[in-house]
């Protein structure tokens, strides 16, 4: 094994932002998590599709206000207990609501009422806050876009983007009607729609200088507004007392090192990109002078990271590679959106918090907030945060020392976490994100993904084994794992090889490890993607020395669900592998699983029956199996997320009532103890929502039990993985 160097950008950032008890300096941990779901109206279906996109706070930060595209209405959530948020309905707006924000006790909502791309518009709305109701609508002549005001409220602008439409002609630019901005006046947030001026944004990009394809505004202290030009790669300077454009210029193109530019099952972050255009979304002003972008992309570029320039256009800091990077440290990179834009950071927030100014960099495919302090020259990473999936707006509640996010993907129809606000406070304490993460080899990230199965280190207290699943199936990986660090680290990695190259065609789930010091791994097979179900027997290399297949008997009545564990009981020529198949097969009554054990000396095959938990969703199954003492211990759960989460249990069996039973025969039903209940851990871990897939548990050579969550690789997952110890009392 190669032991990597755990000089990490990311660890260097935990220790400077206060992870341990030691630390003085405050630090951000979300407190609250609010489903949007929450906000439906009672004649709506419970899974109909909602969405938390652009948030915004009232004055006194005591309620947010969210706009909900696929709704067709803007939400608002009570916030007056931080760590308690209350549904507060929603209100629908008769078209889709793109952006909103708040002043004077009323939510100004910028809403597309196109009825084609060909034919755009839309309306401000004006809606009192307390009443719920809409007090007054401006026509904005377009379809607008993100809206923002100045710092006294006086001053609205509106960014009238007429989106291209992707399926017209590639999506190429210009597409016609040109877009433009709007700026109007405001008082005691009442809008003055005769004040409305339209400011031409034609003639200044270089790209398609006829079709502007404005993005995202902002205002800074003397009235001068920002604008992206996000297709056209342009940022505009504006001055809103005059409705003018004072200057503009290239956003420009970045070069990348140490990424990984291949969706290939693997990460690997040694690739390269020249001439990346940074494309930006969202911008904001740092003070009269500096702006910040998140370079998301969206037609040509996206250079996966955000920059600092001054309003001239000079570029004061590029962060390059560097926050994607981190964010793979802590095991949130998404391979799949490694060919394209890759963590695609997209939203932004500035605010200033006891003297300091912090930048909130949303990541809409990593699922995470980069939490940077504006040191000047450049900016110093101080933690990121666990969001909900795809996070998409963000708002500072300064004066509650308070943050939150809007995540917009909506996965309940397909039994997926639902959309969601989030909401972090910052105070002293310590980090209670992320619980894991991966030091780097050779100056580049190892990066992990999906963990499952665990196993100790034998003779070793406080060391671990865990393994990836299918979604690095071009990349097989045996991770250590130091859990006597906070976080713990992922220290070494081994690639599992066959004939000296990386194993294919495997969906490791589980590990255990023998006398010798070899690995057993369970790989969960899936017959339509050519992946048998197997174990493997690998040595301390790495090397697959053995490949045993799974009798006729239980393939013949496979499905995809299959071992998801593994696990050693006795020594010698009495060594018996025990695996957990997850869910019934065909020949399984409903309600019951196999435990299924195979004798590496005899090579006999046998089985017990294992009576599952009934619930009235979802499906419930198995995730684990360790043996430890008389006993062997089995993660049973629900395949739900959230508030739906029922079921998140281990269970133990005695040793001695493991007689198992040639296959094919009636096998004999085994009893179960509970030994304890995950979902309380799970639910205030990090008062997130409760994650789906608790797949990993074994005990260290002390002893001591320990737990882990499979991230799905960030694949419809919020990608936070939680790795903690498991208090049981009276373990043996």
């Amino acid at each position: 094994m190669t032991t990597v160097s755990r000089k990490t950008v990311l660890v260097a950032a935990l220790l400077a932002a206060g992870a341990f008890p030691a630390a003085a300096e405050p630090v951000f941990n979300r407190i609250a998590t609010f489903p949007v779901a929450s906000n439906l109206p009672q004649e709506k279906d419970k899974l109909s599709a909602t969405s938390a996109e652009i948030i915004a706070a009232t004055d006194d930060g005591m309620t947010l206000i969210y706009s909900d595209s696929p709704l067709g209405a803007i939400g608002f959530v009570d916030i007056s207990d931080a760590k308690a948020p209350k549904a507060g309905g929603a209100l629908m707006m008769d078209g889709e609501p793109t952006s909103v924000t708040s002043t004077a006790g009323k939510a100004l909502v910028a809403v597309n009422t196109s009825e084609s791309k060909a034919k755009p518009s839309g309306r401000l709305a004006v809606v009192d806050v307390a009443t719920k109701k809409i007090e007054n609508t401006c026509d904005l002549g377009g379809q607008p876009d993100s809206i923002a005001l100045n710092k006294d409220k006086t001053l609205g602008a509106i960014a009238i983007e007429n989106e291209r439409d992707e399926e017209v002609n590639d999506g190429r630019i210009p597409q016609m009607p040109a877009g433009d901005l709007v700026v109007f006046q405001v008082k005691n947030g009442a809008v003055d729609c005769g004040s409305i001026n339209h400011v031409t944004l034609t003639g200044l990009a270089g790209i398609a200088p006829e079709d502007p394809e404005p993005e995202f505004v902002s205002f800074n202290d003397q009235n001068e507004i920002a604008l992206t030009l996000q297709e056209n790669n342009e940022i505009v300077i504006i001055d809103a007392a005059t409705a003018t454009v004072k200057s503009h210029f290239p956003a420009g193109s970045v070069d990348l090192a140490g990424i990984d530019t291949k969706r290939d099952g693997v990460l690997k972050f040694t690739g390269e990109l020249k001439g990346v255009l940074r494309e930006p979304d969202a911008l904001k002003w740092l003070d009269n002078d500096r702006l910040v972008v998140a370079n998301e992309g969206d037609y040509q570029g996206g250079s996966r990271g955000f920059t600092i320039f001054d309003k001239t256009g000079k570029v004061l800091y590029e962060s390059g590679a560097s926050f994607e990077r981190a964010v793979a440290n802590i095991g949130h990179y998404p391979d799949k959106r490694s060919s394209a834009k890759g963590v695609e950071p997209e939203g932004l927030e500035v605010a200033t918090f006891g003297g300091q100014k912090y930048i909130f960099l949303l990541s809409e495919r990593a699922s995470v907030v980069g939490v940077y302090k504006d040191a000047g020259a450049e900016p110093q990473l101080v933690q990121i945060l666990p969001s909900g999936v795809s996070p998409e707006g963000g708002v500072a509640v300064p004066s509650r020392n308070l943050f939150a996010t809007a995540n917009e993907v909506d996965l309940g129809k397909d039994g997926g976490p639902r959309s969601h606000v989030m909401i972090y406070q910052l105070a002293e304490g310590e980090m209670a994100y992320p619980q894991i993460v991966a030091a780097e080899k050779e100056g580049n990230p190892v990066g992990f993904a999906a963990l499952s199965g665990l196993a100790a280190v034998p003779e070793k207290p406080g060391q671990l084994f865990a393994v990836s699943d299918s979604v690095l199936g071009m990349q097989p990986t045996i991770y250590t794992i130091d859990a006597t660090k906070k976080p713990a680290v992922i220290t070494e990695t081994l690639t599992v090889k066959r004939d000296g190259q990386p194993a294919q065609k495997l969906d490791i789930e589980g590990i255990a490890v023998d006398e010798k010091g070899w690995f057993w791994l369970a790989s969960e097979g899936n017959s339509e993607k050519l992946v048998p179900h197997a174990l493997y027997h690998v040595n301390p290399k790495g090397e697959i020395k053995e490949e045993i297949a799974l009798p006729s008997e239980l393939t013949a009545n496979e499905i995809r669900y299959g071992f998801e564990g593994v696990t050693i009981i006795g020594s010698g020529d009495d060594t018996t592998l025990w695996m957990a198949v997850q869910r019934e097969w065909k020949d399984d009554e409903k309600g019951f699983v196999k435990l299924v054990s195979y004798n590496p000396k005899s090579k006999e095959w046998g089985a017990v029956r294992y009576p599952l938990d009934k619930s009235e969703a979802g499906w419930v199954g198995l995730s684990e199996i360790s043996a430890q003492g008389d006993s062997i211990y089995i993660i049973e759960r629900d395949n739900l997320v959230g508030d739906a989460a029922k079921l998140k249990k281990l269970y133990k069996v005695a040793v001695s009532d493991l007689k198992p039973a040639k296959l094919g025969g009636q096998l004999p039903l085994v009893r179960k103890t509970e030994a304890h209940d995950f979902l309380p851990e799970l639910k205030t871990a990090t008062n997130g929502y409760v994650l789906d897939k608790l797949e990993g548990f074994a005990f260290d050579a002390s002893r001591k039990a320990y737990a882990v969550t499979d991230n799905d690789g960030v694949d419809d997952s919020s990608g936070e993985t939680l790795f903690f110890e498991v208090n049981l009392v009276g373990t043996n």
